[in-house]
């Protein structure tokens, strides 16, 4: 991972490199409408950009947004890039990939919005305030044949993902796994999750998963 990061901007890590190979493995043709959502550095962004697709990437944050900018000028590529709240700036617009590293931690401070840096991993005291949201906008957002990735956490609930994206009639499965060490956030929150059933005792890692549904053409 080769960003540029400004303060405040979730830095590439295990998901984002767990997601960057899956979208590799993607196949894309020449001027594919790709959407990259919650982007970010623009990592995948730029990625996708660079195997000529015609890209899209979306961000709540105006660090991340001024980030990404930054990062398509740095790698030369043309990137279209929104400020907003997930698919709220591509309202009526659909795509042939879209890619999503969204926020995946439970955080016992549900009832109050994440603010800051925090944004890019709090998501409700079960994990799945974006997850959610994405399962159920998604599908509509893609096109026939289309195809959603998305990557997450076990600890928020995987085959809760599988069940939202299949009720919403996409083939979807797990195509990566990678278990990780816990980092700082995880490991300051281990007790209360374990607490809440969410992690198991005495476990010291976490499996991140990448999703991919497809729509029926």
């Amino acid at each position: 991972m080769t960003s540029l990061v400004l303060p405040g901007v979730y830095a590439p890590q295990d998901d984002t490199d767990l997601l960057a190979g899956a979208l590799r493995d993607e196949p894309l043709q020449p001027g594919a409408s790709v959407l990259d959502l919650g982007t970010g550095t623009g990592e995948l962004a730029v990625l996708a950009a660079e195997r000529g697709a015609r890209v899209t990437a979306v961000d709540v944050s105006w660090r991340a947004v001024c980030t990404t900018r930054l990062n398509a000028l740095r790698a030369r590529v043309p990137l279209r890039v929104r400020r907003g709240d997930l698919f709220g700036p591509v309202s009526g617009q659909q795509f042939d990939l879209i890619v999503s590293n969204p926020p995946y931690v439970p955080a016992p401070a549900a009832g109050t919005a994440p603010s800051g840096a925090a944004r890019a991993w709090d998501a409700g005291r079960d994990g799945r305030l974006l997850l959610d949201r994405i399962c159920h906008e998604g599908p509509e957002r893609l096109r026939p044949g289309g195809v959603l990735l998305l990557v997450q956490s076990a600890v928020s609930g995987v085959d809760h993902t599988l069940d939202r994206l299949r009720g919403a009639d996409l083939k979807a499965s797990v195509v990566r796994r990678r278990r990780i060490g816990f980092g700082p956030v995880l490991r300051e929150r281990a007790a209360w999750l374990r607490e809440r059933g969410l992690l198991p005792d005495g476990e010291e890692s976490e499996e991140l998963v990448v999703v991919r549904a497809e729509r029926p053409c």
